[in-house]
């Protein structure tokens, strides 16, 4: 089943390359979806997928900038559909 996840990241997220990290993790996985800075300094992430693929997913961004994040926070849903690749959204 493809579900969405909305993940929160906060800490010093913001000018470290997270947003292109975060785009080059998911050519190796199976998602859809983007990748964007919030104007309150935390980096925002919503993705479409297998549930078990976001999930790794999204550990595997978590794990790659573990030096810059102090906090994640993820919300799920069912998939809406309307994403078609994974990219950086300005």
């Amino acid at each position: 089943m493809r579900k969405q996840v909305r993940a929160l990241f906060s800490g010093s997220v913001q000018g470290v390359g997270f947003r292109f990290t975060a785009e080059r993790i998911a050519r190796h996985f199976d998602v859809t979806g983007f990748v964007r800075n919030l104007p309150d300094g935390k980096v925002e992430i919503v993705a479409e997928g297998d549930e078990t693929v976001v999930k790794d997913f999204v550990k595997a961004v978590e794990e790659a900038m573990s030096n810059c994040v102090r906090q994640a926070q993820t919300s799920w849903s069912d998939a809406d559909g309307q994403y078609f690749d994974f990219g950086i959204a300005y």
